[in-house]
């Protein structure tokens, strides 16, 4: 039996040794499919760029007939018009904002302009050659970051540690921001400014948000009342300690007289400051609701108004970005071309291929 001892250890090194064989084929096919991966990009890569050198005459032709048709686009087609005005929303009325602005398109887009006439009470002379509204938030990248610093203070730890940035941007709704750019776009070069007052009186007049100005209001009205009185006591108790250190002052020509208030011997002088200091921080808090009231008187109010007639802006979007009109054009030519040149050469291919089978 003694002699079977060292079998189990054989074993042990045989299966070691195959699986440092299995794990070093497992890095060699991973980093060969990382080579191919890499080959694959570099051939893509030079493909490209001889398929660019071969049509390059063409794409050059294409963004001269592009920037031509641009210019002749922007002389002879109707120019439009653009106005905005930027608003700030002192209550949550993103959402329904936003409802409002979409309603009204629907109705250009129905060339329903008696309805939008009785909606905004505008005539229908001014709102005909209105052909688009569009609203979007104003917030920078910073501002977004402190948005989502402040709304982990409001979570619990654990939680907030589960609650990413990208995870918060995704969740966050841009109606939800503080700060909203109103534009319209028209036909016609229109004073601009009664559309805009009439959305925002609109969303001013809504029953619901009234209520809630109107409790938040009494309510801080309630707190100025308070601190006042307060500041009213404090006002009565400063005097009693100037009396009291006036009288102790003539009694004993003692610098440091103390007065006995509530069975406490406590320095006048301390005393004093901290009164002081007790009524410094309601005149702040006072100032401070001040402030909150004047924000509520309205729900939502224009911050900035600009170009209320309208200026011209013929830009168009293309990739996510507002460009002019040669440009836009001298890109999607380029790109037609580029479909239409490939599509040619792909085609060639398969016919190459249908060969060889």
């Amino acid at each position: 039996m003694s002699k079977d001892l060292p079998q189990p250890k054989q074993s042990d090194e045989v299966d070691l040794g195959q699986l440092f064989k299995l794990i070093g084929n497992a890095f060699e096919r991973f980093f060969k499919f990382i080579g191919s991966i890499l080959n694959s990009l570099f051939l893509a890569f030079v493909w490209i760029v001889f398929f660019l050198k071969k049509h390059f005459i063409k794409f050059v032709i294409a963004g001269i007939v592009g920037v031509a048709l641009g210019i002749l686009l922007e002389k002879t087609s109707e120019p439009i018009y653009k106005s905005y005005i930027t608003v700030k929303q002192n209550y949550n009325t993103g959402e329904n904002l936003y409802n409002a602005i979409s309603y009204y398109n629907d109705l250009v887009e129905q060339h329903d302009i008696s309805t939008l006439e009785s909606v905004l009470g505008i005539k229908q002379e001014e709102l005909s050659s209105i052909i688009d509204f569009e609203i979007e938030s104003i917030i920078s990248e910073n501002q977004k970051i402190k948005e989502y610093d402040a709304y982990l203070k409001t979570l619990d730890s654990t939680v907030a540690a589960t609650v990413d940035y990208e995870s918060f941007l995704n969740n966050d709704k841009d109606y939800n921001h503080q700060y909203q750019q109103i534009t319209i776009k028209a036909k016609e070069r229109n004073s601009f400014s009664p559309v805009f007052n009439k959305i925002i009186e609109n969303i001013n007049s809504n029953p619901y948000f009234k209520r809630e100005q109107d409790k938040d209001i009494n309510e801080l009205k309630a707190q100025a009342l308070a601190i006042n009185t307060s500041l009213i006591k404090s006002d009565t108790l400063l005097t009693v300690y100037q009396k009291a250190i006036i009288k102790a002052a003539e009694n004993n020509n003692n610098s440091q007289a103390r007065i006995t208030i509530d069975n406490q011997d406590t320095g006048s002088s301390t005393k004093e400051f901290e009164l002081y200091s007790k009524d410094l921080g309601l005149r702040e808090k006072l100032v401070e609701i001040e402030r909150q009231i004047a924000d509520k008187q309205n729900i939502i109010e224009i911050t900035s108004s600009k170009q209320d007639s309208g200026s011209i802006d013929n830009r168009k979007e293309i990739l996510g970005q507002l460009v002019g009109l040669k440009t836009y054009y001298a890109l999607i030519l380029l790109i037609v071309t580029f479909l239409i040149l490939i599509s040619f050469d792909f085609i060639k291919f398969l016919g190459r291929y249908k060969d060889k089978i």
